[in-house]
């Protein structure tokens, strides 16, 4: 099969097409015929060597973490799947260095779940890694129906799902985003929108003034904005450890894994109108390079996703 590998740690350039073995499904395993793998900044840590300490050494790494496809192979005691079903899913990268930038890929039956009815794939793959992030950064941060919850990186492909998930839960959300995407996250589900400044604090706190219940850093401000939660609220950090803890607020910190079941809600709130799938540009794997740089730059509003 074609695969998009890393042979060396490096810049983008270290990136190549190449013919590999095929993964082969053993117990409780599906194999899934890529249509569309979405490039995320967990890749660009593959590439980098960032993760190498935590990986076996091998003679190559194939980047990928989300998935849509078409279901091509059965392990033994996999039910509830039928061969050529259309399907997301999460690999569970570096546990196990399956990368979906690749033409095959190999999944626990329990990271996959039907894909969503009225989505392409290219717009499928977008969800996994980064709705299961939200979802799991909302569960971690325990908010109650009516709470009002900060939102960092509103605007980001993250933030628009955290926004979304949070006013679906009966939440309060402030979204924290560039001006110009003031009617983005309030189409969204935004209650109150709050430009991105030099002091996020200060300006969370002009919106709400006895600070918020609980914020979702997802744009890594980090103890910048930490002021912005009251006493004894909750603060959820998506990258880095997040600040220390101060005036009771419980800090936590999303490690992603995945969850089938959830995966399955997700696509179906897809479908029902709940949550905007976004790409920001579509890619074959033979410009993994130049997806890797523009994925560098600022101002992304969706996802680049990888086709073979």
């Amino acid at each position: 099969m074609r695969a998009v590998i890393v042979s060396e740690y490096g810049g983008s350039d270290v990136l190549r097409v190449a013919e590999v073995p095929a993964p082969e499904p053993g117990d409780g395993q599906v194999r899934i015929r890529v249509a569309a793998a979405t490039l995320n900044p967990a890749d660009a840590l593959i590439r980098s060597g960032a993760l190498a300490s935590r990986v076996p050494e091998r003679d190559y790494y194939i980047p990928g973490l989300d998935v849509a496809g078409t279901i091509d192979a059965l392990g033994g005691g996999v039910r509830g799947f039928a061969m050529g079903e259309a399907v997301i899913g999460l690999s569970d990268w570096p546990d196990t260095q399956a990368g979906t930038h690749a033409e095959y890929v190999v999944l626990p039956a329990t990271a996959v779940a039907a894909a969503p009815r009225h989505a392409r794939p290219t717009e499928a793959a977008t969800l996994p890694l980064n709705g299961l992030t939200a979802w799991q950064a909302l569960d971690l941060l325990g908010a109650a129906e009516g709470a009002t919850v900060a939102i960092t990186g509103a605007a980001g492909a993250v933030g628009g799902y955290l926004v979304e998930l949070a006013a679906a839960r009966g939440l309060r959300a402030v979204a924290v985003a560039g001006p110009q995407d003031e009617e983005l996250v309030r189409k969204f589900g935004a209650d109150v929108f709050v430009p991105r400044s030099d002091d996020p604090t200060v300006a969370i706190r002009a919106a709400v003034p006895g600070g918020v219940d609980g914020l979702i850093d997802a744009a890594a401000l980090g103890a910048s904005v930490l002021g912005a939660v009251r006493d004894g609220g909750a603060f959820v950090s998506l990258r880095g450890a997040g600040p220390d803890e101060e005036r009771g607020i419980r800090i936590s910190r999303v490690q992603v894994r995945s969850d089938g079941a959830r995966l399955a809600e997700l696509a179906a709130l897809a479908d029902a109108g709940g949550l905007t799938l976004r790409v920001d540009r579509t890619m074959p794997f033979a410009e993994a390079a130049a997806a890797h740089d523009a994925l560098a730059s600022r101002g992304l509003r969706g996802r680049i996703v990888l086709v073979p």
